[in-house]
């Protein structure tokens, strides 16, 4: 005999953190953050704007939950492995700024929030900083300048993020007898390796190893 399943609650939370998160990631992404609202998320999750208040009290939380959910995309791993002693905090660092750039790359229409929104309130965002820091005095930064360290690399990433999505035309210059030594210094370039963007891959790991080496990482 078959039997009808009882109303009442269902067996699982229609909506949680995560769910969330990956709503409101996908609107700031794609709409940008001005079209980030409660009711938004709620069309984008077939649900009542009330339902999401038992998960975020507004705004301003999703905001966090964006931040939270792309800063959760970067690679700690390395970072971890530093601080527990495996590997060296070059090595460690060369292998999170890579994966930093990689993930804000693929958000570029993000960066001037992430750049700008407060970590208090995204734990994923508090971790990988705190574990940043301590690579940095493992290193031999200091505590008084890891920070500064930190910062200095960000603001690299989040700008050869926006080389990577730029187009590989960005430098041509159309008047044949303009800028000259533009032009001596792009055919003098190396192979840029067939990238959309040949001017993306190779000033990055130049400057990362320049900036490293001032650290004396």
């Amino acid at each position: 005999m078959n039997r009808q399943r009882s109303r009442g609650r269902p067996v699982r939370a229609v909506l949680n953190g995560p769910k969330i998160a990956a709503a409101a990631l996908r609107i700031a992404t794609e709409e940008g953050y001005e079209k980030l609202t409660m009711a938004a998320v709620a069309r984008a999750l077939d649900v009542a704007p009330s339902a999401l208040y038992n998960h975020v009290a507004g705004k301003e939380d999703l905001l966090f939950l964006v931040e939270d959910a792309v800063m959760a995309q970067v690679d700690t791993e390395a970072l971890h492995a530093c601080a527990a002693g495996k590997i060296g905090a070059r090595r460690a660092v060369e292998k999170w700024a890579h994966s930093y750039r990689e993930v804000c790359a693929l958000h570029t229409p993000l960066i001037p929030y992430l750049a700008t929104m407060p970590i208090s309130g995204a734990p994923k965002t508090v971790e990988m900083y705190e574990l940043a820091v301590q690579v940095m005095v493992v290193g031999g930064v200091g505590e008084a300048n890891a920070l500064n360290a930190v910062v200095m690399l960000e603001s690299f990433i989040y700008g050869s993020a926006y080389d990577v999505a730029a187009p590989a035309s960005i430098f041509d210059v159309p008047n044949a007898t303009e800028a000259p030594g533009l032009r001596r210094a792009i055919a003098a370039r190396a192979d840029s390796g067939g990238l959309s963007n040949p001017y993306a891959d190779a000033p990055f790991e130049q400057g990362l190893a320049s900036l490293l080496n001032g650290l004396v990482l």
